[in-house]
């Protein structure tokens, strides 16, 4: 006899004095669950999303679209950037002025770490968990483009990507798609809870909530 064997006869006998139940096993199991924490009307869950983006040390400032590119203009000065990388459908206008560096697929990730900064828009924001989810739209680049350089500007459209929870997030979303999930910067700690930034994606994230969009 085999081990195989010997395993599907115990579980046989373990089970021998069980009755049969015809219930299916989705409805055998209750899984329903709240969509939603709370009632809260559009602009407190914009709110939220900015309590919990800053809780996870991200970066937060609001504007509308005619304060945008001076803004942008703003962040990156005062960061020193002097190369700053930008997806291919990254509207014309939000980066007025700024000396842009064209993502190409050929960039080694030696060049790509050597980029002071990039600007994307997202797909959607989740509000109750502070995330941020990228989808490699053209307006969002390739994957290894936010993963790799330092420093990361997100712009959100809100209210109008924002969405109280992962559900209703997931509803908006493309599954086929490259997603990346973004919950404040990168961010790991070691057996003592000693907190490292940087070490698999950028080390500083800062978010535009877009107002008016």
């Amino acid at each position: 006899m085999s081990s195989r064997d010997l395993i599907l006869g115990r579980v046989r006998r373990a089970i021998a004095d069980v009755p049969q139940d015809d219930t299916p096993y989705e409805q055998a199991i209750d899984r329903s669950y709240l969509r939603e924490h709370g009632a809260r009307s559009v602009a407190e869950t914009v709110d939220l999303l900015a309590e919990n983006l800053a809780d996870y040390r991200a970066v937060v400032h609001r504007t509308d679209d005619a304060g945008l590119p001076s803004l942008l203009t703003r962040l990156l000065t005062e960061r020193g950037s002097r190369t700053v990388l930008v997806p291919p459908g990254l509207p014309s206008h939000w980066l007025e002025g700024v000396e842009q560096v064209p993502d190409r697929a050929q960039s080694t990730p030696r060049e790509l770490d050597g980029v002071d900064s990039v600007v994307t828009a997202c797909a959607v924001a989740i509000a109750e968990t502070g995330t941020i989810v990228l989808d490699g739209s053209p307006d969002q680049g390739r994957r290894r483009i936010t993963l790799v350089p330092d420093h990361h500007i997100c712009v959100v459209r809100a209210p109008g990507q924002v969405v109280s929870s992962v559900p209703e997030g997931l509803e908006r979303l493309d599954p086929t798609r490259p997603l990346t999930w973004i919950s404040g910067p990168s961010a790991t700690s070691d057996i003592e809870l000693d907190r490292v930034e940087g070490v698999h994606g950028p080390r500083t994230l800062e978010v535009v909530l877009l107002s008016g969009e």
